[in-house]
């Protein structure tokens, strides 16, 4: 079985922000840590090179493959800061009031958090968190 690439790592959340190129996503990425980590009470920690990931928990499909996943994360990534979440169906509605910006399935895509009800994404936030600990609960 295929081992999962993005897994915690020690490496430092903050030396991983201070190196975004672009000041208004640096910038943002701090305000972002600063939203999570004060919504969801877990100490950021990077996962894989490239994703700051908040709490955790262990997952097991029914084709076998298991592994641990931060609760709560997110990437400022070159084109957008890319947000994390695992909503059920009937809570998406929540998107339509976070603002601009874009999203699939499992992430929300943001140009500057100016851009965004920063309450909505909190509580977007809080409820994939709820809703991945009912999915995987801890055993």
């Amino acid at each position: 079985m295929a081992k999962n690439k993005t897994t915690e790592t020690q490496n430092s959340v903050t030396d991983f922000i201070n190196a975004v190129d672009n000041d208004v996503k640096r910038n943002d990425a701090f305000e972002l840590l600063k939203i999570i980590q004060e919504t969801t009470g877990f100490e950021p920690k990077m996962w894989g090179p490239s994703i700051i990931g908040f709490g955790s928990y262990h997952y097991k499909y029914d084709s076998g493959h298991e592994g641990d996943a931060p609760l709560a994360g997110f990437s400022p990534r070159k084109a957008a800061m890319t947000v994390y979440f695992y909503l059920p169906e009937e809570e998406r509605e929540l998107l339509s009031k976070l603002g601009k910006h874009t999203s699939s399935k499992a992430c929300i895509y943001i140009k500057k958090l100016a851009d965004i009800d920063i309450e909505v994404l909190k509580k977007i936030i809080l409820l994939s968190i709820t809703y991945t600990q009912n999915l995987y609960p801890n055993k």
